[in-house]
């Protein structure tokens, strides 16, 4: 009996020890979420080809060809229905009454400890679903990453994870979410990596990893295992003199990439000053883009049959630059109207376009040195949505693996490098970013920020401090001031309210000049307005009153209104608690916070 007692009290703390440590519970959820991530790619793929298949009659990545096959009115009347089926939803069912994608996964894992609503998640992946089905020229990727991503974080939440890992399992869902989408696991992991979680630590590393990873088997598994994009030939550099081509490619394709995120920007601007009720917009958009469908059915969509098409050489030059415009347009009116869904697969087909036709022209230029455009389209694919993103580095990992052409990894590096530095040099934010900045939301230091914003100063406050009565003659004034600690009286009133503060700087020559104490009292030589703080302040807050102010000790009062005196702060304890919160966060991206740095309540 003993025996069992003792085998089931070891297998108690051992399992006791599992639980405190960090990367074996990770380890273990990022295969569920891993797992998780991949069924909800699948199934959000499932629900776009069932709506695209009842609106236009057509296989999954052919909606172009279908359409161009059906009446003017059918191609109108689909992605307009949708579009006020789609208002109507997020008008009534959608926080702020609009969709959300990427951006809101960036603010949820910089600033609200990757917290996200699993409702609100599952409601925007239907918005996106049913945009992409009824035509809208959006992207697929950016819903099922936000998608995916709710779905980590409500699993963080069930567990009661802390913040730490609750970060890390909403990377391990975008990773899945990515790796599932493009059968990409490298790019799914670096994007996560690179765009929500923002560091490479290892202890978020290897989560992130296995749960790309089983996102990837779980999408093989249902889809097989092959690139996005089959191309006919693999392609080559043709010579080194090719490069200031590349180069150059890399700055038409950032001024293509402003132009696409400034077209949205516009297209938002315009739709918000339409008079009419909000619910109806995305049918208006959804009216001028079967408007241009009729001309440009590849507008309609994810896009990816034009895309495909461009990579294998099938257009003409003139073809190429029309559906660049086109394009743009469409996916700019798509997402300011109000559709729901990503930039990722529209920045790719509108890059495609910009890199075949540069290709054309480079290669009518120099015969005998350009490599066939095809490489110019791979090559402009991600320059265009490198830039478009912010994310270059998993742009050319996804590119590489859609494409499985590994030959032009040089120039594809240095294209992408350049787009991306252009137009980060020109002053424009990636997508994701600027949205966020429209909306008021500043990620300026990220994470940091969010710690910097939970501490407060009420406990931060020194309750050993001096006060004297407002009416208090001169001479209390002076024997009280060489015996407050900190050199520094508070002067308050009959209810506790701070009315200024006493230094010796204060009293100047009248110190020692005890000639007038009976016809001055503490208010007539108190500063009246000095620096305040208050008690629901933040640490950031208290560190640009003191870098302004120049002062040692701030009193913290509990409102502007009454200035009812709580204590003080000090500077060196406050950036004491500064140092001590950025410790905590670097040990945090380490996996050291559970053990050195306990989680705040």
């Amino acid at each position: 009996m003993r025996r069992y007692f003792n085998s089931g009290k070891r297998a108690l703390v051992g399992l006791r020890r599992f639980r405190r440590n960090d990367q074996l519970v990770l380890g273990l959820l990022s295969t569920i979420v891993g797992a998780i991530g991949g069924l909800a790619a699948i199934a959000f793929r499932t629900v776009i080809d069932t709506i695209q298949f009842f609106g236009f009659g057509s296989a999954p990545d052919q909606i172009a060809s279908a359409a161009a096959s059906l009446e003017w009115w059918h191609v109108l009347a689909v992605p307009t229905f949708g579009g006020l089926l789609v208002g109507l939803f997020v008008y009534r069912f959608m926080p702020e009454g609009r969709p959300q994608g990427v951006a809101h996964v960036i603010e949820a894992a910089a600033l609200r400890g990757g917290q996200m609503s699993l409702m609100v998640g599952v409601r925007a992946a239907l918005v996106s679903a049913a945009s992409i089905g009824f035509g809208a020229s959006v992207g697929r990727e950016g819903p099922v990453v936000h998608l995916g991503a709710s779905l980590a974080s409500w699993t963080a939440q069930v567990l009661h994870l802390d913040r730490s890992r609750t970060r890390t399992l909403l990377g391990c869902g975008v990773a899945a979410a990515v790796a599932a989408s493009f059968n990409a696991p490298i790019a799914g992991v670096f994007f996560a990596l690179e765009v929500v979680v923002g560091h490479y630590a290892l202890s978020a590393f290897a989560p992130i990893v296995i749960a790309g990873v089983f996102g990837t088997l779980i999408s093989r598994m249902h889809y097989g295992d092959f690139p996005a994009f089959v191309l006919p030939q693999a392609h080559s550099i043709g010579t080194v003199w090719e490069f200031p081509a590349f180069m150059l490619l890399g700055l038409v394709s950032a001024l293509a990439a402003v132009l696409f995120m400034r077209s949205i920007i516009f297209s938002e601007g315009v739709f918000r000053r339409f008079p009419g009720p909000v619910w109806i917009r995305p049918a208006l958009g959804g009216l001028a883009v079967g408007l241009m469908a009729l001309v440009f059915p590849q507008v309609l969509g994810v896009g990816y049959g034009a895309t495909d098409a461009a990579l294998q050489e099938r257009y003409g030059l003139w073809l190429l630059l029309a559906l660049v415009v086109a394009k743009t347009a469409a996916t700019g009116i798509s997402i300011g109207s109000g559709f729901g869904g990503g930039v990722f697969s529209p920045s790719l087909f509108v890059g495609a376009m910009v890199g075949g036709a540069y290709g054309i022209i480079a290669g009518s230029a120099f015969p005998d040195l350009a490599s066939s455009h095809g490489a110019y389209t791979i090559i402009g694919m991600a320059a265009v949505a490198g830039a478009v993103l912010g994310a270059p580095i998993s742009t050319i990992l996804i590119v590489f693996e859609m494409t499985g052409d590994y030959a032009l990894t040089i120039a594809l590096m240095i294209a992408t490098a350049i787009a991306s530095v252009t137009v980060q040099q020109v002053g424009i934010p990636s997508f994701f970013i600027g949205q966020l900045q429209r909306r008021g939301v500043k990620l300026t230091e990220g994470h940091e920020t969010r710690l910097l914003a939970d501490i407060k100063i009420r406990s931060l406050l020194d309750r050993n401090y001096a006060t004297v009565p407002a009416e208090a003659p001169l001479a209390e004034v002076r024997k009280a001031l060489v015996q407050a600690p900190f050199a520094e009286l508070m002067v308050i009133d009959g209810h506790g309210a701070l009315l200024g503060t006493i230094t010796f700087a204060d009293f100047t020559d009248s110190f020692f000049d005890t000639s007038k104490d009976e016809k001055f009292t503490a208010r007539d030589v108190a500063r009246v307005n000095p620096p305040l703080l208050l008690a629901d302040d933040s640490l950031g807050r208290a560190i640009e009153v003191f870098r302004e102010c120049g002062e040692a000790h701030i009193p913290v009062v509990d409102s502007k209104d009454d200035r009812k005196l709580l204590g003080l702060a000090h500077e060196h304890e406050t950036m004491a608690a500064y140092h001590r919160t950025l410790m905590a966060a670097r040990a945090e991206e380490r996996g050291e916070a559970a053990s050195r740095f306990p989680e705040r309540p």
